[in-house]
């Protein structure tokens, strides 16, 4: 049998468990155990027992629990209270005034969170009724928050960078340094969208006036500053080389737990209720990724990556046409599936092809981020949209059409990180 109708046929099979509805991991794992079984004589017990457990049995997966508990947490925490309370001082000068509350608020929550549908939650919550009742366009209040709530995936700590180092034998460490700028970018693009969007559109806008001293505002700000200190004690010190994305990871809970109950958050039910969230979320990204890497392994045994990329090899696309190539095939298949399925249903596949063309898969994780970012946003499985939904009421295409700009938006960051990669690696070469 050819190996495109090999590729077909498992195409086929996947598309079907999934669309029964079969859990991701089962679906991933029964194309795994069809692979092997129909088209390869090696001994298909043996090959998923040691696969699974070599997997599963990893120090740098012991990050993605700990990190996910300290976003539960601090969801649970008065953070994001406290950050609208410290922000809001400052916004009402910059073209925009408030809106840029949410763009602010969800990067630094972004940092503490790891979670896109956490950050959009939690800023939500508080700045969609406070917005609302001040008078600001809801399609702007929406937008800025399911195209900030994005940064959840790419400001580290981030979930999705972990699986895609586990995935892909990369460092963690690096993948975390090297999200931070392009992160900036963005929130740096989101930012400069709202305030042309706010001189184009005075009217639109409400009149603020809340005239703070600079005494005042500062001490409004006392209110960031624990977070401010628990990301830079995160993030610092896995960028000095002082701990390990787990061991800074543990420093990170024991922080938030600290910061919790300083504010008087931290309840017996608080503190089951987060644990049991990052214990079902975590359980359910790891038994994803155990399917992932015996399809990974199956997949070896047919041939198939190897064939693929070389046949992408012969075709003499450019780095920018495959790039472009493998941009639309992300976002299609971001529409369908969550942003983790996505990097550990294709990681096998795509990184012979990225390594055939010579791209940095240091460089190539982050462009893959803001693709699946992007994901997030578009119908009919954006999971922001989703949470957006939820907190509004209204309809999710509207939501969707609200969050279009900040779609095109991370277009333009993707260019520029194309054009400039050094925006990628400049952080993770001084480590």
């Amino acid at each position: 049998m050819s190996i495109a109708t090999l590729s077909i046929i498992l195409l086929v099979l996947l598309f079907a468990f999934l669309g029964s509805g079969l859990w991701v991991a089962f679906s991933l794992l029964g194309v795994g155990i069809a692979a092997m079984a129909l088209f390869s004589d090696a001994p298909l017990g043996l090959v998923m027992a040691t696969t699974l457990w070599g997997h599963s049995n990893s120090w740098a997966l012991a990050a993605l629990p700990l990190f996910i508990w300290m976003g539960e947490i601090l969801f649970r925490s008065r953070l994001s209270e406290d950050m609208f309370t410290g922000l809001s001082p400052w916004m009402n000068r910059l073209p925009g005034q408030l809106l840029h509350v949410n763009v602010f608020a969800c990067g630094i929550f972004a940092a503490v969170s790891g979670s896109s549908a956490a950050t959009a939650a939690t800023i939500g919550k508080l700045s969609i009724p406070e917005l609302s009742r001040r008078g600001y366009p809801e399609k702007m209040i929406i937008g800025t928050l399911a195209g900030s709530a994005t940064l959840g995936l790419l400001i580290p700590p981030s979930i999705i960078l972990i699986v895609y180092g586990v995935a892909t034998e990369q460092s963690i460490a690096r993948l975390f340094v090297a999200g931070v700028l392009p992160g900036l970018l963005l929130v740096g693009l989101f930012v400069g969208y709202v305030a042309i969007w706010a001189l184009l559109n005075r009217a639109s806008l409400p009149t603020e006036d809340i005239r703070a001293s600079f005494a005042e505002k500062l001490r409004r700000s006392r209110r960031l500053v624990p977070v401010i200190l628990l990301i830079v004690g995160v993030i610092g010190s896995i960028y000095a080389g002082i701990a390990s994305p787990t061991d800074a990871a543990a420093v990170g809970v024991v922080l938030a737990l600290l910061l919790s109950w300083r504010e008087g958050t931290l309840t017996r039910a608080s503190f089951v209720d987060g644990l049991m969230g990052a214990t079902v979320t975590s359980c359910m990204i790891a038994f994803i990724l155990a399917g992932a890497s015996f399809l990974t392994v199956a997949m070896g045994f047919t041939g198939i990556p190897r064939v693929l990329a070389e046949w992408i090899g012969s075709l003499g696309l450019s780095t920018f046409t495959l790039l472009a190539a493998l941009t639309v095939f992300f976002v299609i298949m971001g529409c369908f599936l969550d942003g983790i399925s996505v990097v550990v249903l294709t990681a096998s596949v795509i990184m012979p092809m990225v390594m055939q063309a010579g791209i940095d898969p240091l460089w190539f994780g982050i462009f893959l981020v803001i693709v699946v970012e992007m994901s997030q946003i578009t119908p009919p499985v954006g999971f922001n949209l989703f949470v957006l939904q939820s907190l509004t009421g209204r309809d999710i295409l509207r939501v969707a059409h609200a969050a279009l700009p900040f779609f095109f938006l991370m277009i333009v960051a993707l260019v520029i990180i194309v054009v400039f990669p050094g925006i990628v690696t400049y952080l993770p070469n001084q480590m």
